[in-house]
Parts: structure tokens; C-alpha cells; sequence
């Protein structure tokens, strides 16, 4: 499915994010919980960490107002590039300006990740 890549989350946004960094890309029945729980990258600063230094993604606070309500968003950016994201924590919006610095702005990933991340919260 393709996904737009300010709107990659989770299992979605780690698997592109191994993608995007040159991990091998195997079919997905050989996914485990082992793969998922340690290629966290939109939650882990060990991983995602040395991405963002390597590619020199700045990250800062920006403030939207909602119309609805106020919103505290993330935006990250890469050096010399002029591609942006955004998100609810600062991995979450440097992993996805990193995919989108080299995946594009939108994503093919396997259907069957909306699933897996889903279960995988519940264990």
C-alpha cells in the first residue's frame, strides 16, 4: 500500500526507515516480533540516532495552531536538502524526513504492517 510519508507511523515508518537506510528488504512472512522490536528506529535513539548525525537532520519544536486545539509537532530537516517532517516526537519527525529524503514523499510498504504493528502492541 502506498503511504504518504508525513503519515508513516510506527511498524510502517521503521520498516521504511530500514529500507531508506539500505537494509536488506526481505519478504515479509520473514518478519518476526524479533525484527520489530529490534528495528525500532521512531522510538530508539541508539538506532536512529547515528541516521540523523550522519545525514545532519536538524531537529526543533514547532508550535501549529489547530483550529480545533493547539498542537506541540516536531519538525526536522536535512542539511542542504529541502526536505522536511514532521511528527509527535523528534525521531518520529527525523525518521520521516529521512525516508522521505531518500524514498520520496510516499512510501510502498506491505499491507500486512498495518496488521503486524497492530498485534505487536498487544504483546
Amino acid at each position: 500500500m502506498k503511504i504518504k510519508t508525513g503519515d508513516l507511523t510506527g511498524a510502517q515508518l521503521d520498516w521504511a526507515v530500514a529500507k531508506a537506510n539500505g537494509e536488506p528488504q526481505h519478504p515479509f512472512d520473514q518478519y518476526t516480533f524479533t525484527w520489530m522490536s529490534n528495528h525500532r528506529y521512531s522510538t530508539d535513539w541508539r538506532l536512529a540516532g547515528p541516521i540523523i548525525e550522519r545525514d545532519r537532520i536538524a531537529i526543533g519544536f514547532d508550535r501549529f495552531c489547530d483550529i480545533d486545539c493547539g498542537l506541540a509537532i516536531w519538525a526536522a530537516c536535512k542539511y542542504n536538502d529541502l526536505v522536511e517532517g514532521y511528527g509527535p516526537t523528534p525521531l518520529v519527525a527525523a525518521m520521516r524526513c529521512f525516508v522521505a529524503s531518500e524514498l520520496g514523499e510516499e512510501v510502498e510498504v506491505p499491507d500486512e504492517l498495518t496488521d503486524l504493528e497492530r498485534i505487536f502492541k498487544n504483546v
